[in-house]
């Protein structure tokens, strides 16, 4: 039986993968990698295969989701394979779907899990992981209208006093990054829209930039205040908060430079 091993890469360059990560890549026969699902700003592809000490396959979108990844399939039927993903492994569901494919094709599986974006930015901010709600990716919108699932999930997560965790959007192959700037100017056009109060020059904001690096930036303000702030290079993420507990609103102040004025959010 062949075995395929996902390993998370973790978020920012090649030293970010764990021991035990690199002692499955180093023991396999087939390396391959994608680094298309997310941004690694830091990651050089021949400093990961020295690391590992073999040469690594990349694969497209194309290879994984148009060819439902049988190239990394048929290698896997062989003998070890491994799978160098971005963050954690199981965060996208393109792996998700490969994984349940092996399986079904008598391939044994197994995970080497990585830091994760969704986790990092919430330890960032300060806030609190059980008090957020559903997240939510802010897409471009191209030729298509801007899409309003983002700020309704943030409308029912408000509702709910839950924070909102949005993912902004990324196109690696194409070297396109939302920034910070981008997806509130898109949401706030959404409620000059609709007129429902939930994105106003009140509504206060996180933003994220480079989570994982030497040095994130961390921005808590109201709208106005995080818009126009310059937070960088990609990779950016956003957080929308509910209702604050009062050691997060202190972690805001602290962390993330919110203003002191936030003691309005403490519920």
């Amino acid at each position: 039986m062949g075995e395929l091993v996902f390993i998370g890469l973790g978020l920012f360059d090649e030293n970010d993968i764990s021991l035990r990560g690199l002692e499955e890549a180093r023991s396999a026969d087939s390396v391959f990698a994608e680094l298309y699902t997310s941004l690694m700003i830091g990651l050089r592809i021949k400093n990961l295969e020295l690391l590992i000490k073999d040469k690594i396959v990349l694969l497209t979108r194309q290879n994984l989701e148009e060819q439902d990844g049988e190239q990394i399939l048929t290698e896997a039927k062989k003998g070890k394979t491994v799978f160098l993903v971005p963050g954690d492994p199981m965060i996208a569901t393109t792996h998700v779907d490969l994984r349940i494919r092996a399986e079904r094709n008598g391939i044994r599986t197994r995970v080497i899990h990585g830091a994760s974006i969704t986790s990092a930015a919430i330890a960032l901010s300060g806030l609190q992981n059980y008090k957020f709600g559903r997240s939510v990716t802010v897409p471009f919108n191209g030729n298509c209208p801007v899409s309003e699932t983002p700020y309704n999930v943030i409308k029912m997560n408000m509702r709910a006093g839950l924070h909102t965790l949005c993912f902004l959007d990324l196109k690696v192959e194409e070297d396109q990054y939302m920034h910070v700037h981008t997806a509130l100017q898109m949401l706030f056009s959404i409620e000059d829209a609709k007129h429902e109060s939930v994105i106003t020059d009140k509504t206060l904001v996180v933003g994220i930039a480079r989570a994982g690096s030497k040095n994130p930036t961390v921005k808590a303000g109201l709208f106005n205040e995080v818009l126009e702030f310059k937070f960088g290079g990609p990779p950016h993420i956003l957080i929308f908060p509910g209702k604050l507990h009062f050691v997060e609103a202190e972690a805001l102040v602290t962390l993330a430079h919110a203003p002191d004025i936030i003691g309005g959010w403490v519920k």
